[in-house]
């Protein structure tokens, strides 16, 4: 095992050295450059291991999570009483020997970001975002790191660890170049990338970091021992509005721990659920579902069922969290309603409950069939076509609008503790199982009122208009943000596609999913 050796300098130093951040001025610094360490400066934790667990999770597969998992005991003791470097380096080989660099780079783009801005130091943030070049060098990966700090911190650039990468583009669990970067390699990076001219503040959290933070011309420390609120959402650089993965809390040594514990438990659960709400009718289903913890909130008067022949169905315009809205609306209205959808696998319509319709995204095609179906009775309809996890609700597709008078605007939300029911890059197939491990998760079903007749394409607006309305509509119900961002935003963000994935590609995916 690989020790680390540190500049004789820096034993001449102590964290009263330096100022503590909190001391640092903010004023007169936007033609400045600043220079960060990550772990426990930017971020409030010093541990890097949640990421890492993130990546072993998401990228990987949950036996390899399970392997780090019972590793990160032996990986403590030698970060903190062997060396760093060969701490860290356990940490990459576990988490990531084995994967496509593409993999890793998706958990890096979709999945890390959140977890990042969630656990921002917001002393720190306030000091860095202050100066108008920022640079950050740390001992994670670069390809791990980069695209969060690039997009949501506009830093110029990332000093971090290579990794080694083979011909088929697979990591391969080493690094490469000068290795970790820590202590003497950490500042060295610094020097070599800004030679003559160096950064005017720098700041560093730890003694394998004093030597880097000498080359500025002022520096803080962050002090680990005390107790920083993170950086609020109203004070992000830039909001985060999509993300993706399926652990809802931050995969610390702890949670992790009881999240692979509760899966066994939670699958079985969710089994039960799911089988429940398929063989018995919604009126028995309900209750039963309620002692096994499913809650469903229902507000505001459900529209009664038509008559036959008086009337054709009534349209429900929902806001979209998972793909089981049309589910818990039809539960709410106690009556089933057939479901519209774009892009569902095969499983999950075999597993549902209600009616559901692949639609064609050919304007015409799905028009004519949405028509049709509400000739026969009511409809649900998502117009975001996708589902968005945050406080946001994405464009409308004004289609439905064209269609009937008799709309229904329906607000749908979730509150889940372990699991997020909706994934970009996994198999659609599992999201299901995955909200219905969740322990006790929660639907609340809000019924708005019918939308008035001089508000629809037949009272004389357009449907753009009709579909912008009840956008607005239902983010102020929600006390959410509308946005312009499509599906298409989405998936170009988070898994690189369209978000149009043929049945065998999520095969596939679901074939690998307990590989290594």
């Amino acid at each position: 095992m690989e020790m680390q050796q540190l500049d004789p300098l820096t034993s001449f130093h102590c964290s009263e050295s330096f100022e503590g951040v909190e001391t640092c001025r903010v004023e007169g610094r936007a033609n400045q450059s600043i220079v960060s360490d990550l772990d426990g400066t930017l971020l409030r934790s010093r541990s890097s291991f949640p990421y890492f667990m993130l990546l072993a999770f998401e990228a990987g597969s949950p036996l390899r999570s399970v392997v780090l998992l019972l590793i990160s005991p032996v990986v403590w003791l030698v970060y903190n009483f062997v060396s760093e470097a060969a701490g860290i380096k356990m940490l990459i080989f576990v988490s990531l020997a084995g994967l496509k660099v593409s993999a890793v780079e998706s958990v890096a783009r979709g999945v890390l970001p959140k977890f990042y801005l969630e656990d921002m130091h917001s002393i720190s943030y306030r000091v860095f975002t202050s100066c108008g070049k920022r640079y950050v060098v740390t001992a994670n990966p670069r390809i791990i790191v980069e695209p969060f700090l690039k997009e949501y911190l506009d830093v110029e650039a990332v000093m971090g660890t290579e990794l080694q990468i083979s011909s088929g583009g697979y990591v391969t669990g080493f690094v490469t170049g000068p290795g970790v970067l820590v202590g003497a390699v950490k500042e060295r990076a610094v020097k070599k990338y800004f030679g003559p001219d160096p950064p005017d503040v720098g700041l560093g959290d730890r003694q394998s970091d004093f030597l880097f933070m000498d080359l500025c011309k002022e520096s803080y420390i962050v002090h680990s021992d005390k107790d920083v609120p993170a950086v609020s959402k109203e004070d992000f650089l830039k909001p985060l509005i999509f993300h993706d993965g399926r652990l809802v809390c931050r995969p610390t040594p702890l949670m992790s721990l009881i999240v692979m514990l509760w899966c066994p438990i939670g699958f079985v659960l969710a089994v039960v659920r799911m089988l429940i709400g398929i063989a018995l009718p919604m009126w028995w289903a309900l209750p039963l579902e309620a002692m096994l913890g499913v809650t469903v909130r229902v507000k505001g008067i459900p529209p009664t069922c038509p008559l036959r022949n008086k009337k054709r169905g009534v349209l429900f315009v929902c806001s979209h969290r998972t793909l089981l809205d049309p589910i818990f609306l039809s539960i709410a209205v106690r009556r089933k309603v057939t479901a519209v959808t774009y892009s569902i696998s095969r499983l999950s319509e075999v597993l549902s409950p209600i009616r559901t319709v692949r639609l064609t995204r050919d304007r015409n095609t799905d028009a004519n069939t949405m028509a049709s179906l509400l000739e026969e009775g009511d409809l649900v309809v998502c117009p975001e076509g996708t589902t968005c996890r945050e406080p946001y609700l994405l464009r409308f597709s004004s289609l439905f609008a064209e269609l009937t008078d008799q709309i229904v605007p329906v607000t749908m939300n979730i509150k889940i503790t372990m699991f997020h029911g909706t994934s970009a890059r996994g198999w659609k197939g599992m999201d299901p199982f995955f909200f219905f491990m969740n322990p006790c998760p929660k639907y609340e079903v809000t019924f708005l009122d019918q939308l008035p007749h001089q508000l629809t394409c037949n009272g004389g607006k357009t449907s753009h208009e009709v579909a912008n309305y009840i956008q607005r509509v239902l983010a102020n119900s929600l006390g959410f943000q509308c946005t312009n961002l499509t599906r298409k935003d989405k998936y170009t963000v988070l898994a690189g596609n369209d978000g149009i994935v043929p049945d065998h590609t999520l095969r596939q995916r679901a074939g690998r999913m307990f590989g290594l």
